[in-house]
C-alpha cells in the first residue's frame, strides 16, 4: 500500500511514530508541488492543508482518498467533494491510539472504514463542525485557563500542576497551549466565538496569539 504524506518535518516526524501494515511504502512530501509529480497513492495525507483554491483544485485532481488536517474549518463549510476526510492533526495529535476524523456525506462511512481497516488504525466519526471534540474541548480548558491567569489567580506552572493533579490531564492547559500552538487554538476559538459567547476568548490569550509570528 502506497501512502503520500504532505507535511513539515515534525509532521513528517510524528507521522512516522503511527503504526502501519507491514510491506506500506510511505512517500514524504514537503510541498504542494512536489506531491503533483509523484506517481498516485492508494491514500493522501495532507498535514499542512490550507484553504486555498489552488490547493483544493490539485487535490481534487488526484483523484484519490484525501485525509487533510482541518481542525477548524469544516468540509461542508469549505464545499469540499467527497474524496476529502477531516483529520485533528495538530502537535500531538497523529500518533494518538484512535484518530478523530469527520465526513461531509454519510455515504464516506463505508470508504472511511475501508480505508482505517487497510491503514490498521482506530478512528471515531465525528461531527464535521470546527473543532471536532478534542480540540474544541482543549481549546476551551486552554481559554479558562488563560482567563485565570489573567485574573491574577495563579501562574502558568502553578495552574499547569494543578490541573495535572487534581484533573489527571496528561498536560496542563499551558502545556497543552505549547505543545498545540497558541496560534492554532487562537484560530479555533475565534471560529467557535462567532457561534456563541461562551467561546469568548480571553484577552491574555488572544495578546499572546496576536504576538506570535
Amino acid at each position: 500500500m502506497k501512502i503520500t504524506v504532505l507535511g513539515t518535518t515534525s509532521q513528517q516526524e510524528e507521522f512516522r511514530k503511527k503504526k502501519l501494515p507491514e510491506g506500506s511504502e510511505i512517500f514524504f512530501v514537503p510541498t504542494l508541488e512536489a506531491l503533483s509529480i509523484i506517481s498516485p497513492s492508494f491514500i493522501i495525507f495532507d498535514l499542512s492543508f490550507e484553504p486555498s483554491t489552488k490547493r483544493i483544485e490539485l487535490l481534487t485532481s488526484l483523484n484519490k482518498p484525501v485525509i487533510i488536517n482541518s481542525v477548524v474549518n469544516t468540509l461542508k463549510g469549505l464545499g469540499l467533494p467527497d474524496s476529502f476526510i477531516r483529520m485533528n492533526a495538530w502537535p500531538g495529535f497523529i500518533n494518538r491510539e484512535i484518530t478523530e476524523v469527520a465526513i461531509g456525506f454519510d455515504a464516506q462511512k463505508e470508504s472511511v472504514q475501508t480505508i482505517f481497516q487497510l491503514l490498521n488504525w482506530q478512528y471515531q466519526l465525528t461531527p464535521d463542525t470546527p473543532g471536532m471534540i478534542s480540540a474544541r474541548i482543549i481549546a476551551m480548558i486552554v481559554n479558562e485557563a488563560y482567563f485565570a491567569l489573567g485574573e491574577e489567580v495563579s501562574s502558568k506552572q502553578e495552574i499547569d500542576i494543578a490541573m495535572k493533579l487534581g484533573t489527571n490531564y496528561p498536560f496542563g492547559p499551558f502545556e497543552w497551549s505549547k505543545k498545540i500552538g497558541l496560534k492554532n487554538i487562537y484560530n479555533l476559538l475565534v471560529k467557535l466565538s462567532s457561534t456563541g459567547k461562551r467561546y469568548n476568548i480571553a484577552p491574555l490569550l488572544e495578546k499572546e496569539a496576536l504576538q506570535q509570528k
